[in-house]
């Protein structure tokens, strides 16, 4: 049985979500001649470097150092030397610290330690998991070994491996699961005996039948491991509809997920798990889907640190038709100011729009229609919040659940009025995070 949740949209569904351009398309890799890596790609304090100008470094070297509690270490994708270490403006209002290497196209790693993934002890996986520099890779990019780490006094009864996938346009996560599902089941396994969850539950939307299929097959004889076909529906990849509908508990206002009892983990994240225990692989490359208005829409294995130009380019280019390029998918992704902004950790998708989808949407006066109260996905009344946020009454949109927003735009794509809605949503909280840090 497919399951749902309350709420939510259904984008693009007269053209597949846009998910036909790229689902039949197998991975292939590219190699750039050049990386330009952010040191802040994770939730977190950005990474201090710890190479020079000049310097000759190994594929998979840490050079950035975590910083903080949410730290992670920043590894180099390609071997080769350093030409730079300086700010470059990528996806963010500001400049961002970046580390750029000169490729040698020889792919010299640094000394791995792989581990034998069933006699791996919780410890060795935390371990590996946090100096393989894994994070988030579904797009919140939070440090997965903090994840792993079940605060004192919580439990957990469930992991959920997310293979939803629900954004328009991007394949990513489905070509890994036809592809590598065998890494997806180890890195859920560890993550079991990490831990000490028992039952594993792998959730995938039913437009992705190949998928299902796979990962059945993949989990056939694992009796405390299931895959659970979800409708297909926007925003069915989201962290607290995942575990409403998986365990029918809702995760408490202002709380996280293991305040459920659940932990959720994208299968790209998992497979990334199982390469930094089993092959000794720290994080330096991932999937993206690069789509829309290019000459051969592709899934591409990118360094991190790839430039959209160079992604783009090994897909024939960018058609006259495009006008506009965003990076994730088109519900919740950046755009981007040119096409030297590179790939992180968290890039699962490279768009470009055509002029049509690129146009900006001139907003209108609320008519209050409630569409968005219908789609909202958390049951939030999106449009009181930008009543208070247009009167500058933060309190107040606080109190109408600002901070509970998941931010999937699901009432901005059904909004009759063309509000902006979720941007403001987004402007508002990361002023309270400024105020916060000051």
């Amino acid at each position: 049985m497919s399951k749902s949740f309350r709420g939510g949209v259904h984008p693009l569904r007269h053209i597949g979500e846009g998910k036909p351009l790229t689902q039949a398309s197998p991975v292939r890799a590219i190699v750039p001649d050049t990386v330009v890596i952010p040191v802040g790609m994770h939730l977190g304090a950005p990474s201090e470097p710890c190479v020079e100008k000049g310097q000759r470094v190994l594929m998979g070297e840490v050079i950035a150092k975590p910083v903080g509690g949410l730290g992670l270490p920043v590894h180099a994708s390609v071997s080769g030397e350093v030409m730079f270490v300086e700010t470059r403006q990528m996806l963010r209002a500001k400049p961002e610290l970046c580390i750029g290497i000169q490729n040698d196209k020889l792919d010299e790693w640094v000394e791995l330690h792989p581990m034998a993934p069933e006699q791996a002890t919780p410890a060795e996986i935390l371990s590996a998991v946090k100096n393989a520099g894994i994070c988030g890779m579904g797009g919140a990019a939070f440090p997965t070994h903090i994840k792993l780490s079940i605060p004192e006094g919580k439990q957990a009864d469930t992991v959920i491996l997310n293979g939803a996938e629900c954004e328009p346009y991007l394949t990513a996560d489905h070509r890994l699961m036809l592809e590598h599902p065998d890494r997806i089941v180890g890195g859920l396994k560890l993550i079991l005996r990490a831990t000490g969850v028992k039952k594993g539950v792998i959730v995938i939307e039913k437009n992705k039948p190949d998928a299902i299929l796979s990962l059945q097959k993949a989990v056939s004889g694992e009796n405390d491991i299931q895959v659970l076909p979800l409708k297909t529906k926007y925003p069915q990849g989201s962290e607290k509809q995942i575990i409403a509908v998986v365990t029918g508990r809702e995760v408490p206002r202002g709380k996280l997920p293991i305040d459920a009892g659940a932990l959720v983990f994208n299968v790209s994240t998992t497979a990334a798990i199982y390469n930094a225990v089993a092959l000794g692989k720290p994080l330096v490359e991932r999937i993206t889907t690069v789509t829309g208005c290019v000459v051969e829409p592709s899934n591409l294995l990118l360094r991190v640190g790839t430039r959209y130009e160079d992604a783009i380019n090994a897909c024939g280019g960018l058609r006259e038709c495009a006008r506009k390029v965003f990076a994730g998918g088109p519900m919740t992704g950046l755009c981007a100011a040119d096409l030297e902004s590179s790939t992180t950790k968290a890039t699962n998708g490279i768009i470009a729009f055509d002029e049509q989808q690129a146009k900006e949407m001139i907003e209108s006066a609320c008519i209050r229609c409630a569409r968005c109260v219908s789609v909202c996905p958390i049951g939030l009344h999106p449009y009181l919040m930008r009543s208070d946020l247009d009167k500058h009454d933060l309190e107040s949109a606080k109190k109408h659940g600002l901070l509970d927003c998941v931010l999937c735009g699901a009432c901005s794509y059904i909004c009759p009025a063309r509000r902006y809605l979720t941007s403001s949503y987004k402007a508002a909280r990361e002023e309270l995070a400024a105020k916060a840090r000051r």
